[in-house]
């Protein structure tokens, strides 16, 4: 039987904060320039809100947490093609970035 309704808390550790919060960071400078991508924006400034304020306790709403998840997988998707075409240095260099978005998709947001 499919839950009614899911939790949406989170426990990061100081690490995971520091790395979803240098993405929202990063997020919000490349969409700031195109009106489109309001919702994301406000969506991505409130994560970053809720990480600094308190990162072993942040509840995300549901917007929040798929458009979160969504641009994780995407970032990851992409390093991912940026790593196969790449050589040695630079595949050693996204490889840091690939591991830890991969584990916290799989550790926090693996539904």
């Amino acid at each position: 039987m499919k839950k009614l309704f899911k939790s949406y808390t989170y426990d990061f550790d100081k690490n995971e904060a520091k790395v979803l919060t240098s993405f929202c960071k990063q997020a919000i400078k490349q969409m700031s320039s195109n009106q489109d991508f309001y919702k994301d924006i406000k969506a991505f400034e409130s994560i970053q809100d809720k990480i600094s304020e308190n990162p072993s306790q942040v509840k995300l709403l549901k917007d929040e947490k798929t458009r979160l998840v969504h641009q994780l997988t995407q970032n990851r998707n992409q390093l991912k093609m940026t790593m196969a075409k790449s050589g040695f240095l630079k595949k050693w260099f996204y490889k840091a970035m690939f591991n830890q978005y991969n584990n916290l998709l799989e550790t926090h947001f693996s539904d």
